[in-house]
This record gives structure tokens, sequence and C-alpha cells, in this order.
């Protein structure tokens, strides 16, 4: 199985369409064996060929911080699992991902303008009891 982040320094990107670039962890036997980083195109992720990307190279999960629900529409398309509300250092959570303790927030962003992403408004479109679980 193929786990993707958006990344910028190390942790996870605020939002998925605008990182730095992807991080996309293989897993085998639920353990990490191998990261490698995908650049991400230029524009909107929902306006791009990302999901299409990811979905060749074998990604299966998107732990993402924000994402439009047309990103979201997208992966889903591509078969992939978008999981809303990550934060923190890519690497733990791709950990705590494997051992059970990470959920969808249910946050998805309001607007989708691809002109801006300084500062949008979160709505709950779903509910989750906690994004991470002890």
């Amino acid at each position: 199985m193929r786990i993707a982040v958006p990344t910028r320094d190390g942790r996870v990107d605020d939002h998925f369409g605008h990182c730095d670039h992807y991080t996309v962890f293989t897993v085998e036997n639920n353990a990490i064996v191998e990261t490698f980083d995908l650049p991400s195109p230029q524009g909107c992720g929902c306006k791009s060929g990302i999901a299409a990307d990811l979905q060749q190279l074998g990604v299966e999960v998107m732990l993402a911080g924000n994402m439009g629900e047309g990103a979201k529409n997208k992966l889903a398309a591509h078969n992939i699992k978008a999981i809303r509300g990550c934060s923190g250092d890519v690497v733990a959570l791709v950990n705590d991902y494997l051992a059970g303790k990470v959920d969808d927030s249910g946050y998805s962003c309001e607007s989708h303008d691809c002109g801006d992403h300084g500062h949008e408004e979160v709505k709950i479109v779903g509910y989750s009891a906690a994004m991470k679980r002890k």
C-alpha cells in the first residue's frame, strides 16, 4: 500500500493543492519500508492531474490538512481515500495512521477559489469524534 502526504519542511502542509511536494510512503506489513517525494504540480490539486498521478503510483490513502470538496471528490474518483484534518511531522502521522490513531476530521474548505487560499473558512461536512485517538 502507498500513502501520500502533502508536505512542506517535513510537516503536513495545510492545504493539499498548494503543498511543496507529496511525501509518498510505501507500507508493507503495517510498517514504512520506503519513502520518496513527488513534486507538487502548479495550480490547485483538484484541477491538476495529481490524483491520476498518485493513483498510477499505487497511492490508496491521502493524509491531508485541509482540502476542498472538489479535491476530495477527485481523489475518490481515483480510488484514493482522503483523511482530512492531519497535522505535524509526516513520518509520525503515517505511523499513527498505521496504528489506527487517525480519523478523518470531517472538515473541508467552504469555498474553493484557486486564486486565493490565504484565509479560507472551514465548515463541518461530516463528524469524527477525534482526529487522533489514543
